[in-house]
């Protein structure tokens, strides 16, 4: 089973920089049997722009996950705190093996009609498709970084 996340474009820069390691989410995949998460990075980019293995899950309280993990999250404590605010648990995913895609791929080639999930959405019969458009153009990102061609410059 894969998923298809929905994060915004400076978090998955920064997944992308290898500075954030973890994502962290209010809520998780029911499904433990997840093994590709596949990256859709929200406007403006609007693009499946690549797929990581998930490390580990780690639930705890958003303190404890902040004093656990701040050095690996790629946030300021504001923009944690703000996200969890009033969540008594939350959830840190490990970030493994990010492989950017050459070609980021628009979903509505994939599943016509395709709404940007609010949080996940599992992936299962479009997972082929995926694999075969990006097989074998993914990369890590420690071996070829192009991740600069994907985003718009927002200075």
């Amino acid at each position: 089973m894969n998923v298809i996340l929905s994060i915004r474009p400076r978090y998955v820069k920064l997944m992308m920089e290898g500075t954030k390691k973890y994502e962290f989410r209010k809520a998780i995949f029911k499904n433990k049997n997840i093994n590709n998460v596949y990256v859709y990075s929200t406007s403006p980019v609007k693009k499946i722009v690549g797929s990581f293995k998930i490390g580990e899950i780690v639930e705890d309280r958003p303190e404890r996950l902040w004093d656990n993990l701040e050095d690996l999250s790629g946030l300021s404590a504001r923009e944690f705190f703000t996200y969890f605010n009033g969540v008594k648990r939350g959830f840190a995913i490990r970030i493994e093996c990010f492989e950017v895609f050459d070609d980021p791929l628009d979903p509505n080639d994939l599943m016509p009609g395709f709404v940007p999930p609010q949080s996940f959405c599992y992936l299962d019969m479009h997972s082929d498709d995926i694999e075969q458009r990006t097989y074998p153009h993914p990369r890590n990102l420690m071996e070829t970084p192009t991740h600069q061609t994907i985003f718009p410059d927002t200075r």
